[in-house]
């Protein structure tokens, strides 16, 4: 009996790298339709609005719908499990893809742009990605289950442009109508991929017990660093990269030099995820994150210097690499602060807190950039990564992480 109880715990299979592959899939297909998003929705917005000056509004509204659903998102995945949330949140995408190939075939800003607010809620759920890997990974390969699905999104700098380009016309003359119907498949055939996923739903009786107050869990110093970190992580990085177009063509560059550099920005910003987690396993989360910004700091150094392409690509490709250390290491440290009865909780206010910067970020950047220029659009963001960088030391000396985390 022992014997055949003991074959059979041996050949049970750990769904946790199974799982991981699949959510890294599900983030690239997200990430390819983000990127769509990214690179047609200003330019959509430009040829629907009567006022020219409103062209980055659905784009912007899109992160207002991030930071909207956060909350709801994470609710509602605690009580009915990560893969019906997922589902779910595909299923808005679907909605939000379909009413805006509707609304450029009938030329309607404004419908347009519910369809990026309503992009946004979708956007809130694909966000969970990160936790649903910490979620389903052991503490020694959480850091590492979160990176491997964060590097899904290096597939989308590549497809998400090519596509884009390749569907642009496929409605002639409603141009990019063809895009927004592709992000529609992508989101179905991300449907069919969630099915997969095998993530235990909570019981009733731990859906009832949620743990300490949110308060008590934002006490900690870590708890908070965490959040600090993605919120000045991800807010620096939207304000520069939003602005990052603009100030390339003020500057007499090309939009082909602009697409250059935001596409070598995006490689900056995933394509470190396949080490991110190795290296705060062996380095520690808190070293990774002051090196993230430091090198947030050197792209503010070298925007200082120059307008060159090659000064904006260095930039924003240590930009986009230094994001993904503070974004991911603010991810692992938040995910060592709770138990998981609270992680609903603590995600969710996470996350609104860290796209509520990001929102005001982007609607922010361009007019900073237009009313004070391109260097000071990058000097806003060095006081906010130097106390990130204060933060993390003084956590460091408490020796308040045990080591690897």
């Amino acid at each position: 009996m022992n014997k055949t109880t003991n074959i059979s715990s041996a050949v049970t299979p750990d769904p946790t790298r199974r799982n991981v592959i699949l959510l890294a899939t599900c983030q690239a297909l997200v990430m390819t339709g983000g990127i769509i998003i990214g690179t047609t929705s200003a330019l959509t917005g430009y040829i629907l609005a009567d006022d020219k000056s409103l062209a980055t509004l659905p784009f912007a509204l899109m992160f207002t719908g991030v930071m909207a659903a956060t909350v709801p998102a994470s609710l509602l995945m605690r009580r009915y499990g990560r893969r019906i949330g997922f589902t779910f949140g595909q299923a808005v995408g679907i909605l939000a893809a379909t009413l805006s190939t509707y609304a450029i075939f009938a030329e309607s800003f404004w419908l347009f742009t519910v369809g990026g607010f309503i992009f946004g809620i979708h956007g809130a759920f694909g966000q969970q990605l990160r936790f649903a890997a910490a979620d389903t990974a052991s503490s020694d390969f959480r850091s590492k289950a979160i990176s491997l699905v964060m590097a899904g999104g290096v597939i989308g700098a590549f497809v998400g442009p090519e596509l884009a380009k390749a569907t642009r016309d496929t409605f002639e003359p409603f141009i990019f109508a063809g895009c927004f119907a592709t992000i529609g498949i992508i989101m179905l055939l991300n449907i069919s991929i969630l099915q997969f996923i095998r993530i235990p739903t909570m019981s009733a009786a731990e859906r009832r017990d949620t743990g300490r107050p949110l308060i008590e869990i934002l006490k900690q110093p870590a708890t908070i660093l965490a959040i600090l970190a993605s919120m000045i992580g991800y807010g620096s990085m939207s304000l520069v990269m939003t602005a990052t177009p603009l100030a390339i063509t003020q500057h007499d560059h090309s939009f082909s030099d602009a697409a250059f550099v935001i596409q070598w920005h995006v490689v900056g910003m995933f394509g470190p995820s396949f080490v991110t987690g190795h290296l705060i396993h062996r380095f520690g989360t808190l070293k990774i994150i002051i090196v993230g910004a430091l090198l947030v700091l050197s792209c503010a150094v070298i925007n200082q210097t120059g307008v060159e392409i090659a000064q904006f690509w260095a930039a924003l490709v240590l930009l986009g690499v230094g994001w993904n250390f503070m974004f991911i290491g603010g991810t692992s440290l938040l995910a060592t602060t709770y138990e998981p009865k609270e992680r609903a909780k603590i995600q969710g206010f996470n996350d609104f807190l860290v796209f509520g910067s990001v929102a005001a970020a982007s609607f922010s950047s361009g007019a900073l950039q237009h009313t004070f220029g391109w260097q000071t659009v990058n000097l806003g963001i060095i006081l906010p990564v130097v106390a990130i960088i204060g933060g993390a030391f003084w956590l460091f000396t408490r020796q308040s992480l045990t080591p690897g985390q």
